[in-house]
């Protein structure tokens, strides 16, 4: 960095995602929910979670951080530590951004991504009936962790606990799951980042197609009963409705089920000595929950007794 802009030398295929996180929004750093830190590691975790989702290799972010008044150069610069920690352990590189004034605390990330051949990407729009549904990782603990945040409830003891926290404040992109995935043939990828219930139907509208999921097959976060129980709600309706989970929606031939669980339980991000700041499992474990049909463009939720009921994750609205 210093120079006016950027110099790339580039590959065949660029993949580009924008994101932006704002305070009071999408975390409370006047609250205490999370530290300064932690709002850059979570605000490029959004970005590079895209290129994930498509199967890409991560390369270069930039941020523009909008800084409100009152906000300290220690806590501008830790937003931008943050943001570093996480891109070198992803392998990206941050190459630059601005700084501006405004109302209240922003980052926005353009994460950039490669590929040197279309085959090597995944969209939403490849789902076609007979496909098989499946999930990385457990869901349910970003959703848990906040709602013990705003709630000011006491995590559940041990380890359990620290893990609901760490999937608000240290989310962990599914890189090289993404691109395990997309070689071996999933057809439709998504990120799960407004929550399952919402995330699916983007497939299912993009590929026209209905996607059934068994909400009983849901893999949960450790701890999420718990929760579940002092809220009044099922594991499976916070699973299912949790935004900011970062774990990778997937469809693809029942051939290719084989090879893609041989190929998460081959790697993954696998931090090099000590746990995963986001609670993860390493090699990701992936989780069949349904299936594709033909029918209107929809995703179809059914309960434990099969019945359709109808949950939302975060829904964009302005």
């Amino acid at each position: 960095m210093g120079d006016d802009a950027a110099v790339v030398r580039a590959r065949a295929l660029c993949v580009t995602s924008v994101d932006a996180i704002v305070d009071g929004v999408h975390f409370r750093l006047r609250d205490g929910w999370v530290t300064a830190r932690e709002v850059g590691w979570k605000a490029l975790a959004a970005g590079l979670s895209d290129i994930a989702a498509m199967g890409a290799d991560p390369g270069e972010a930039y941020l523009v951080l909008g800084a409100p008044p009152g906000l300290s150069e220690e806590a501008a610069l830790e937003i931008v530590r943050g943001a570093e920690q996480l891109a070198t352990r992803a392998g990206a590189s941050i190459l630059g951004g601005d700084v501006v004034s405004a109302p209240a605390l922003a980052v926005t990330v353009t994460a950039i991504g490669w590929a040197d051949s279309e085959g090597q990407l995944v969209g939403r729009d490849g789902a076609r009936p007979g496909d098989l549904v499946g999930v990385t990782g457990r869901l349910g603990g970003a959703r848990a962790g906040i709602e013990l945040l705003d709630r000011g409830l006491s995590p559940p003891h041990g380890p359990d606990g620290a893990r609901l926290l760490a999937r608000v404040r240290r989310p962990l992109p599914r890189l090289a799951e993404g691109r395990a995935l997309a070689r071996e043939g999933a057809r439709a990828m998504i990120d799960i980042s407004d929550g399952l219930a919402t995330d699916a139907g983007h497939i299912a509208r993009a590929s026209g197609v209905r996607l059934e999921i068994s909400l009983a097959a849901l893999p949960l976060q450790d701890g999420l009963h718990q929760l579940a129980r002092a809220l009044g709600l099922t594991p499976w309706q916070l699973a299912a409705t949790s935004g900011e989970e970062y774990e990778l929606c997937l469809c693809a031939p029942p051939a290719r089920r084989a090879a893609l669980e041989r190929a998460l339980a081959a790697g993954g991000d696998a931090p090099a000595g000590g746990e995963d700041p986001a609670g993860g499992e390493h090699p990701a474990q992936i989780t069949w929950i349904g299936r594709v049909l033909a029918g209107p463009p929809t995703a179809a939720l059914l309960d434990p007794d099969g019945r359709e009921v109808e949950l939302r994750g975060y829904e964009h609205r302005w």
